[in-house]
């Protein structure tokens, strides 16, 4: 390990956003050798070379505070920014209060893809009918293609759960080689199925069960059993950067991003949130965007508006990026979550949404983090039809085709509730 006697402060620090980080994310000029210098010290540095350059996360010493130390970093000649590393978590509702095993899993209760009024409602009420995605007539026209890849950046995916083990990405190359042995070049050993950046190693094995019921909304497969994906027809990659307690590092997110865009991505499903801004992430976001990847984000579930209180991922302002909000089954928006005018994109199903989840279950959950892949499986759709419009484009054309239904109206940038068949009915 490089040492260096520069100490910053090791305590954590809590902003009135509730932003925790661990360390800083420095990002370093082409060609720097800082890090490797003998004159300053570190409890742990981290070197990545990523997409959008040269960074380093410095873990401080404990104890050590130097009052300056953070501002003679900042102005070093061979460093652009320091940021913090800052903490992101999944983005559901309450689980205990939510969720709801369910072993006759079939797809009349899927109400975000088919609301029938008796699906969608509470103990008390009922739903309201259609108010759903269109998913039927959407099917009509393409159910997807083997050919496009949804990178769910979670706490992972099951890969072994008979709903997705037919409907996973694979890295062939690493799938027909040598164990302990970087078959195909890329960096990453074993990486058959994605990577798992909280333990750094290829199996991106969900203990959370967030990430699996994610991939369940995107692409469980259509074959008599168990639930149904927006997508019958996709490759699901997995990348786990959040740990089973469900919280991540803003360095694992990125590392995601870099290996979904790496490894071929069209569509990065991010159910993920809470930190502040970070120019590093925002970085990493427009390389994908430059590559023609989109990047679709849960709003939140603090019931705010997000237009005058930012939320990130879901607040950055690049082209690629689709911020979803969530809507119950009688269409207006769920009670938990996040909205806003100018920076929410769309709303899509997101209460009481049953899935796949780890060990071959379902199970029910409720939030942004559900409406999140409903919008992700529904560019896939997109991709499959117009494998060249760019984000931008794509972004545009969700907006413009969701229904407004009056409940949703005022609250995010498309007036209403995203539509698949709308999507993709002209292309």
């Amino acid at each position: 390990m490089k040492l260096m006697t520069l100490a910053l402060s090791a305590a954590l620090s809590t902003t009135a956003f509730a932003a925790d980080f661990n360390g800083y994310i420095v990002k370093l000029k082409e060609g720097s050798s800082l890090m490797s210098q003998k004159s300053m010290s570190f409890d742990k540095i981290d070197e990545y070379k990523g997409l959008a350059g040269h960074f380093a996360v410095v873990r401080p010493f404990a104890g050590l505070v130097a009052s300056n130390a953070l501002e003679e970093l900042r102005n070093h000649p061979e460093v652009e920014y320091v940021e913090p590393n800052y903490i992101y978590s999944i983005n559901p509702t309450t689980v205990s209060n939510v969720v709801e095993s369910v072993k006759d899993a079939s797809f009349d209760k899927q109400w975000g893809l088919k609301n029938t009024g008796r699906n969608s409602g509470g103990w008390f009420s009922s739903g309201k009918e259609g108010e759903d995605i269109n998913a039927e007539k959407a099917w009509e026209i393409t159910k997807g293609s083997r050919e496009v890849i949804v990178a769910v950046i979670d706490t992972g995916v099951d890969h072994s759960h008979q709903d997705l083990r037919t409907q996973m990405w694979t890295n062939d190359k690493e799938l027909n080689g040598i164990e302990g042995v970087d078959d195909d070049g890329n960096g990453f050993v074993d990486d058959v199925y994605g990577y798992d950046f909280v333990n750094n190693d290829g199996d991106p094995m969900d203990d959370n069960a967030h990430g699996t019921h994610c991939a369940g909304v995107i692409g469980a497969a259509h074959d008599g059993e168990g639930v149904m994906g927006v997508m019958a027809n996709v490759r699901i990659m997995g990348l786990k950067f959040l740990s089973a307690r469900g919280s991540g590092e803003t360095i694992g997110a990125i590392k995601s991003i870099d290996y979904a865009v790496q490894m071929g991505a069209h569509v990065l499903s991010n159910s993920w949130g809470g930190g502040e801004k970070s120019q590093a992430l925002k970085e990493s976001i427009e390389r994908a965007n430059e590559k023609g990847i989109i990047f679709v984000a849960a709003a939140g579930n603090s019931r705010s508006d997000n237009d005058a209180r930012p939320t990130y991922p879901a607040n950055y302002k690049v082209d690629n990026v689709i911020t979803v909000g969530s809507h119950a089954g009688k269409g207006k928006r769920s009670s938990f979550s996040n909205y806003g005018q100018e920076t929410v994109h769309v709303f899509a199903p997101g209460s009481n949404i049953l899935s796949t989840v780890p060990n071959g279950g379902y199970k029910k959950m409720s939030g942004t983090s559900m409406a999140t892949p409903f919008v992700a499986g529904m560019m896939g759709l997109l991709r499959t039809k117009a494998p060249n419009m760019s984000p931008a484009q794509a972004r545009d054309l969700v907006i413009r085709t969701s229904v407004d239904n009056g409940s949703l109206r005022g609250i995010s940038e498309s007036n209403g509730r995203v539509d698949a068949f709308n999507l993709v009915k002209d292309l």
